[in-house]
């Protein structure tokens, strides 16, 4: 988990700054960490707070950390389809998809959502690792005819269930045609952008790809100016919703020796197509062999957390540690704390009572069903009132 720093640390020029810096400052950005070489915000006050503006009613979050990739050329589509075991052949142009990009073991390098623009242009929107390097990498030695570079273009997340509205008011009615998990090109006034139904808060929502940074701050403030009527607020990706639905946290709940499998991500490999793709053969033999670790749901008992964990808690079954706890938060809407976790695939059985040991104390969980909350992303992929 990522460590806060006060908006007062001094900021320099090594660590980038995203076209809406200087926005998310004026409009209350207490905290900030580093995400993709960049700067984030992390808080504009309560996270509590910032849950109920997500669940009630709408925020605008400075998503700009989510780099993208951009891979163009003849050879576009059989490329993109190396990096990722997921089946891409019914990818249609301006369609999205959740992506695993995996090593030659099968260990995942980052989780990104994949973008087709054009029939021979995709971005990946990346989560927090160098994948633009390991692409151009990869690109070196594939003898296929790809460009692989980062464009000028920085998301923000406008996401809640009155987000629809505020679309509407920006955009016009037709924005409320577009599907969960689509994009589509679109401008505001002479502001050039693209704008899918994706984000990361299991809650309806838009992500908005600036195409000009130089327009951040316009951008920033017309969406702002839309959306106040209808209580939207400046926020930040919200742990407890996420956690809530079971949304991945790359470096807190997987890493490159962390496996699909292993997350019950398997519908998002096919080992079986005639596509190859790097890691197939590791995939292939891990799926006939099956897995020795298993992410598992948490209810843990106490007082309510104080915070999202900031390091690996162990977790133990009739005394032997057998795990550790990725990712935990009390979630005010459920009353009690949630939490996602690694353990032994023998201990991952629902029901199971465990022990998890924190910094202060021992406190007793019990193995539950992940997501906590929604778990079939109706509010998510919810259709937009017309």
């Amino acid at each position: 988990m990522e460590t806060l720093v006060k908006k007062n640390f001094g900021f320099g020029t090594q660590i980038r700054k995203s076209p809406y810096f200087d926005a998310t400052v004026r409009w209350g950005a207490q905290d900030f960490s580093v995400y993709n070489h960049m700067y984030i915000p992390r808080s504009f006050g309560s996270a509590e707070e910032n849950f109920w503006n997500l669940i009630n009613s709408a925020i605008l979050c400075d998503v700009a950390v989510e780099r993208q990739v951009e891979i163009s050329g003849p050879d576009a589509s059989k490329f993109v389809q190396m990096l990722t075991p997921r089946d891409l052949s019914n990818c249609a142009i301006g369609q999205c998809k959740y992506v695993l990009i995996t090593n030659a073991e099968g260990g995942i390098l980052n989780d990104p959502i994949l973008l087709r623009l054009e029939e021979n242009r995709y971005w990946l929107s990346l989560a927090d690792s160098d994948i633009l390097l390991w692409a151009q990498g990869v690109a070196i030695h594939s003898g296929l005819d790809v460009s692989i570079s980062e464009p000028d273009v920085s998301p923000l997340q406008l996401q809640g269930p009155v987000s629809g509205e505020i679309m509407r008011t920006l955009f016009g009615d037709d924005i409320l045609d577009l599907r969960y998990y689509w994009c589509r090109e679109m401008r505001l006034g002479d502001i050039p952008l693209i704008v899918s139904r994706t984000g990361w808060s299991s809650e309806l929502g838009y992500e908005i790809y600036l195409m000009d940074g130089s327009k951040g701050n316009e951008l920033w403030e017309a969406i702002m100016a839309a959306g106040l009527p209808f209580g939207l607020k400046p926020g930040h990706t919200s742990s407890i919703r996420r956690i809530e639905g079971g949304m991945l946290s790359y470096h807190a709940d997987m890493d490159m020796n962390t496996n699909p499998f292993e997350l019950g991500l398997d519908r998002l490999v096919n080992v079986d197509m005639d596509a190859d793709f790097i890691g197939k053969a590791a995939l292939q033999k891990i799926k006939q062999e099956g897995v020795s670790r298993k992410q598992i749901g948490l209810v843990i008992d106490g007082e309510a957390l104080g915070g999202p964990n900031t390091e690996f808690w162990s977790v133990s079954f009739a005394g032997t540690v057998v795990g550790k706890v990725t990712s935990a938060v009390y979630s005010p809407r459920l009353g009690m704390n949630i939490a996602l976790a690694m353990v032994d695939a023998a201990y991952a059985d629902i029901g199971n009572h465990m022990v998890v040991e924190t910094r202060d104390s021992q406190l007793a969980a019990t193995v539950v069903e992940k997501p906590f909350y929604d778990p079939k992303k109706n509010l998510a992929s919810s259709t937009v009132a017309a």
